[in-house]
């Protein structure tokens, strides 16, 4: 007995057809015929994604003109544009007009259910048309092409002439040099710049009109485009005046050269314009994080220009080499650097808050200056791969780098410490260690990347990512104080005190060594509980109407103060304390014992709230 060994074939997933695809089925044979009035040049037909350019003239049977796109027969003379399988024509259309040849004129007879006729048409007509009757469409194929669709609604399409270079487009704020010319639809020129210098415009100033804006925003440098824009998208702008009632405007455009400008801020402030291009491709091609970088650079004053350094001058002709990352120049100026191209020479403006401001600050700039750079990047050095590294070579190199974290923590560079410390994180993903001796001091030093991160948001204000990143030591090692300091701190500036008191006492019972820096904790956390009590009795000061002595105490008032007054000495100690340990244990709070309601376990913080105004002691009826 023969058995079948061959593999079953499972069913191939056919692709549902289109809207177009549904229409064509429905056509029966003898609804469409053509006629040959003209034969056109080439083999080549229209294929969908083509832009077709035709007129179209639409007679009854006995040879009466219905409507038309030719002057002569009361249209306006413009061709109408399509883009088959993307614009909506009439069903005859989409059938018939993949058929022609450029220059070719073809005379279409169809059955009502092949124009305006058919059930659900999606082109819309005049009440009038005719079009439950058998009409003749003759269509005269003047051109069609690959077309390039801006917007969705065909106002803006593209028809690449000859090919640019490189893949970078302009985009707001370029500067941007081109050779225009334009047309309207029926073929009177408009505008004519093709001679003297290319016209020079902003991308993003309402320069030029939007169309045409558009469209040169998908263009490459170097390339020849004709761009068709209709009346929708040509609005006023210095370029060019358009008469009303143009419908369409087809501008000629060369794209001569445009000037990388990036507004690095998003607001105007701090602005890099190229001047010189660099070699590669942007952005592939910039510097990485942690790349050696070498520049010239010329510095001075955004207000008389004064040069107040220059490399070439007084650093010997000695190239200034710094590591990016590292907070080094200051931020305005590693910003722009890496984003430029080896050889590129970039003119930078910058405010003050990313210069100087915050950087140590030359002689001779004031405070508060504006200045520029012209940079040039001479070249770069990738960082260091750890592939093919041994285990103590790439903890070596990780404590490297976690050493220049811990320097710009200290400077209040929270985030370019923390990206140092998640850059060593990251590697330590594919670091696989080969002995248990080995698997200690990777777990060691990953806790404390970790820690070092948490301490990064916690200083950052993203308590919840600074809790998370404890959360992955102490689920580790669960007596791990540092970690329950860290979480506990987050706690508290959150709000959630009761979580922070847990963190906090499970602190003593997991290092005695950390017992006065947890008593300290529990400190400052008291007086945190004090300071928002204290804010939530002014707010509800006058709500109720009690009598002296019937919900709080004689006394109450001065004895707060007075335990405020020593919490705060201690917890002013605490904070100096945090500035000078690198653990940054500190804080205060105790816990009274007594038994918690319903309303603190569901609210701890409004708990005690109410309990600080007596209301824990009144009866809801």
């Amino acid at each position: 007995m023969a058995f079948d060994t061959e593999p079953e074939l499972l069913p191939q997933k056919k692709n549902e057809p289109s809207e177009d695809e549904k229409r064509k089925a429905k056509i029966v044979p003898g609804s469409l015929m053509k006629a040959l009035m003209r034969p056109g040049g080439g083999e080549a037909t229209p294929s969908e994604g083509d832009q077709v350019v035709y007129h179209c003239t639409i007679r009854t049977l006995d040879g009466f003109v219905v409507q038309s796109t030719r002057s002569e027969f009361g249209g306006k003379g413009i061709p109408t544009r399509h883009v088959l399988g993307k614009s909506k024509m009439i069903l005859g259309l989409l059938e018939g007009i993949p058929t022609m040849l450029k220059g070719e004129v073809a005379m279409f007879k169809m059955k009502p259910q092949m124009h305006y006729g058919e059930e659900d048409c999606p082109v819309s007509v005049s009440s009038s048309f005719p079009k439950e009757d058998e009409l003749h469409f003759e269509i005269e194929m003047i051109d069609f092409f690959k077309a390039k669709v801006v917007s969705s609604d065909f106002g803006v399409v593209k028809k690449v002439i000859s090919e640019g270079q490189g893949w970078e487009s302009p985009r707001e704020p370029y500067e941007i040099k081109a050779w225009i010319s334009a047309r309207t639809g029926d073929g009177k020129v408009i505008l004519s710049h093709t001679t003297g210098e290319p016209y020079f415009f902003t991308f993003g100033k309402s320069e030029v009109p939007k169309g045409l804006e558009m469209g040169i925003g998908t263009m490459t440098r170097g390339e020849k485009a004709v761009i068709f824009v209709t009346s929708q998208y040509l609005t006023p702008s210095s370029l060019i005046t358009v008469e009303d009632g143009v419908e369409e405007v087809q501008f000629e455009v060369e794209l001569v050269h445009f000037i990388q400008v990036r507004d690095m801020l998003g607001d105007g402030r701090l602005i890099k314009r190229r001047i010189h291009d660099g070699k590669g491709d942007f952005p592939m091609d910039c510097p990485l994080h942690d790349s050696l970088l070498r520049v010239h650079y010329k510095a001075m004053l955004v207000e008389d220009k004064r040069v107040f350094y220059d490399t070439k001058v007084d650093n010997d002709g000695q190239p200034l080499e710094f590591r990016s990352g590292e907070g080094l120049v200051p931020e305005g100026f590693e910003m722009s650097v890496r984003l430029m191209l080896p050889g590129e020479i970039a003119l930078v403006t910058c405010p003050p808050d990313y210069a100087y401001d915050k950087f140590p600050r030359p002689a001779n700039v004031p405070a508060g200056a504006h200045v520029q750079w012209e940079i040039e990047l001479l070249g770069f050095e990738m960082p260091k791969e750890w592939d093919g590294l041994d285990f103590e070579s790439i903890m070596d190199e990780a404590e490297k780098i976690r050493n220049t974290g811990n320097r710009l923590f200290k400077e209040g560079k929270f985030e370019l410490a923390k990206a140092k410390y998640e850059k060593v994180l990251r590697e330590f993903n594919h670091v696989n260690p080969q002995d248990d001796e080995e698997g200690k001091v990777f777990s060691n030093t990953r806790n404390m990347l970790n820690l070092n991160v948490a301490a990064c948001y916690l200083k950052l204000g993203e308590c919840r990512k600074s809790i998370e990143m404890c959360n992955k030591v102490i689920d580790a090692n669960p007596a791990n104080a540092k970690a329950l300091y860290r979480r506990g701190m987050a706690y508290m500036t959150l709000g959630d005190f009761e979580e922070a008191r847990n963190d906090f006492e499970m602190m003593k019972k997991a290092d005695k060594s950390s017992e006065a820096d947890a008593t300290a904790a529990l400190l400052k956390l008291k007086q945190k509980e004090q300071e928002v009590e204290k804010k939530a009795r002014k707010q509800f000061k006058g709500l109720f109407d009690k009598k002296p002595g019937e919900i709080s105490e004689v006394g109450d008032g001065d004895r707060e103060e007075r335990n405020s007054g020593e919490i705060q000495e201690n917890s002013d100690k605490l904070e100096q304390n945090e500035d000078d340990k690198s653990s940054e244990f500190s804080d205060d709070s105790t816990t009274d014992g007594q038994p918690r309601d319903w309303l603190s376990r569901f609210w701890p913080v409004g708990g005690r709230i109410f309990s600080a105004l007596g209301l824990n002691r009144c009866s809801i009826l």
